[in-house]
């Protein structure tokens, strides 16, 4: 089910005319001023008609300006503003096109870009030498000594409120759409899925933490490198081994997809999955990230089991009510909650409320597809390599005949 925004033939033509008018202008304004030099009358106009143009667009879809507004409250977690605001701008100009041409259920999510990053992407990923088979610098992943009757306690030092708005038994959720969460949405009785094999991948590869003295590294941005030894690819290597201890096939796939660029990422991504897809198809399949919130230096959200400290876990989910193709959203979330009902038996705060978000983040790709975000920026390795065999003991025990 899916929501698209109509327009009449009136509306049409008047955002042309105004599109059209802009142009000239820039145009214009682009041969008059740089003859005679006079940049900043230039950059004056250019405000004027991004004020106009951004208008122009919160009006016909008011997401974008409640986006800009959360981001000034500075309590987006996950996502870049501008990675956001590109999706409701996307998911506005295919509910004008479908609405149009009556093409309600297509999905025409950049397929002409997707072709081309596929088609460039460069030998070693061709050869697919970024998928992990035994991975020389993780951890053996033993999960035999794994303790299960532990006491757990939250104790993040500067935490930050985990507001929800929908209680299913043990499971918090944080409703951002406008869907009611009916049992028929969240009850994972009925889900269906193969629970054997995972895929893993990361469409923020280079999100990483604090320095530790385990793990000490030179940043190449704020909270990010390139080094996959201690970045965000690093957890996945560990949770891909501590999976394989429990019997489960694993696919660890360490491709850049936010560098050079970070814009562009989930593009990017997408392709990749897809081309791991068709080779073997997958259900579950695992976008490993950090959160971003604010790249607080301090906020470092923090479980102890036991005597060990372990950074805490946050699903993210996405659904198709910005009008994005996604017909897999209620069945990923019935996973997430699967998952986080077993872990709030086995280890209650490990998980953070899950996430549900207007979004799709690629997850139309599998029927058990979701965002994981493993700590913070004030987190460090050491505790999340910590989740990871948790997490993998959470999977083991919801999937105990995988």
């Amino acid at each position: 089910m899916f929501r698209l925004a109509i327009f009449n033939l009136k509306d049409i033509i008047k955002y042309l005319f105004c599109l059209v008018s802009v142009m000239v202008i820039i145009y214009v304004a682009n041969r008059y001023f740089f003859s005679h030099k006079s940049e900043e009358k230039l950059i004056d106009i250019a405000k004027v008609l991004e004020k106009q143009a951004t208008a122009l667009i919160d009006t016909q879809y008011p997401q974008i300006k409640e986006v800009k507004s959360k981001a000034e409250q500075n309590i987006i977690s996950h996502e870049s503003t501008e990675e956001m605001e590109d999706d409701l701008k996307q998911n506005f100009l295919i509910s004008l096109i479908n609405t149009q041409l009556g093409i309600a259920e297509a999905d025409l999510d950049n397929h002409e870009y997707e072709e081309n990053v596929a088609s460039n992407l460069d030998e070693e990923n061709k050869n697919d030498k970024n998928i992990s088979t035994d991975n020389e610098n993780s951890t053996s992943g033993n999960t035999e000594n794994i303790k299960t009757d532990v006491e757990t306690n939250v104790v993040t030092k500067n935490p930050l409120s985990d507001a929800y708005t929908d209680l299913y038994g043990n499971v918090k959720i944080k409703n951002e759409t406008s869907y009611s969460l009916s049992d028929d949405i969240l009850n994972p009785a009925g889900l269906s899925i193969n629970t054997k094999d995972i895929l893993i991948f990361h469409t923020h590869t280079c999100e990483s933490y604090t320095s530790s003295e385990s793990y000490p590294y030179t940043p190449t941005g704020s909270y990010r490198t390139t080094d996959l030894n201690y970045s965000v690819a690093r957890v996945g290597d560990e949770l891909e081994n501590c999976l394989k201890s429990y019997g489960f096939n694993v696919r660890h796939n360490k491709t850049y997809h936010d560098y050079p660029a970070y814009t562009g990422s989930y593009n990017r991504s997408l392709a990749t999955v897809q081309n791991l897809l068709n080779e073997n198809g997958c259900d579950i399949i695992i976008d490993l990230h950090r959160d971003a919130i604010g790249s607080r230096p301090d906020y470092a959200p923090t479980v102890k089991i036991g005597d060990e400290y372990a950074a805490q876990i946050m699903f993210v989910m996405g659904s198709n009510g910005g009008g994005l193709y996604h017909p897999n959203w209620s069945s990923n979330l019935k996973f997430a909650v699967k998952l986080q009902q077993v872990s709030n038996e086995m280890y209650p705060g490990l998980f953070k409320p899950i996430i549900l978000r207007n979004s799709r983040y690629n997850q139309h790709l599998g029927k058990a597809a979701c965002i994981i975000e493993v700590g913070s920026t004030g987190n460090t390795l050491d505790q999340t390599l910590v989740s990871m065999k948790y997490l993998a003991a959470i999977f083991q025990k919801a999937f105990p005949n995988s």
